[in-house]
């Protein structure tokens, strides 16, 4: 039997790619899930399909009172939390001379903002009951940086360290960073800049499926709780970065 079996996790972005297969994965290993994104018709779907182990509701990351409500509600359905997966983010490329500044600002309140207030809405609940397991989804972009990649990369460097401080202060508290290298998911449908989308599908002729992420976040939340799997870097084979 999977040592997931009962628990209660909370998956952000749950509509889509990693989300959904994430979803996916860990209601096979018996957990009930407590989704949140924004796109509610998807959510709503999925929940249906997976069964009653499944609730779900409407979150925008961005917004703490949002998150803290999403909270509040999976603590009401299920009794409790026992983990949060932090997986919305997204990635809209550009040279930083085209200064898209609001791009640079939405990228930060959903990676940066959005994972923080994910850390405020459990971590009391954590602190409070001696345990429980934070698991952010960052990049390989938190190790390499590529042109039009910068404030994207930023972001998920923010995320690493985010991550390995929540380790450190908390010796009850288990975190972990799951960075994905080029995985064929909705990721980077925002870009407006017309080469870097073009740019991106060529870039994606070699990538992983959503599954193999899924894969190693149940990975690192199927340990026992004396296990802390810090971090999961999952690249394609055949990638060079």
């Amino acid at each position: 039997m999977s040592g997931l079996n009962g628990k209660t996790i909370l998956i952000t972005g749950a509509s889509s790619g990693i989300g959904e297969a994430s979803v996916r994965e860990l209601a096979a290993a018996g957990a009930r899930l407590f989704i949140g994104a924004r796109r509610i018709e998807r959510l709503e779907a999925l929940a249906e399909e997976l069964g009653e182990r499944v609730a779900w509701r409407q979150l925008d990351v961005t917004d703490a009172e949002s998150f803290g409500a999403f909270a509040d509600a999976a603590e009401a359905k299920f009794g409790r939390i026992d983990a949060l997966v932090n997986n919305a983010g997204i990635m809209p490329l550009s040279p930083l001379a085209a200064l898209k500044r609001d791009e640079w600002t939405w990228m930060i309140d959903v990676n940066i903002h959005g994972v923080l207030n994910g850390i405020a809405a459990v971590l009391p609940r954590f602190v409070a009951r001696g345990g429980g397991h934070v698991v952010n989804v960052a990049s390989i972009g938190a190790h390499v940086v590529l042109p039009t990649a910068a404030v994207y990369c930023a972001t998920k460097y923010a995320v690493w360290a985010i991550t390995d401080g929540l380790r450190q202060e908390h010796d009850d508290i288990r975190a972990t960073v799951i960075s994905p290298g080029v995985v064929a998911t909705e990721l980077g449908h925002d870009i407006s800049d017309p080469q870097v989308a073009e740019a991106l599908k060529d870039w994606r002729r070699k990538s992983l499926t959503p599954d193999a992420i899924a894969r190693a976040i149940r990975y690192a939340l199927e340990q026992p709780d004396g296990v802390d799997v810090n971090e999961v870097i999952v690249r394609p084979t055949a990638a060079n970065m």
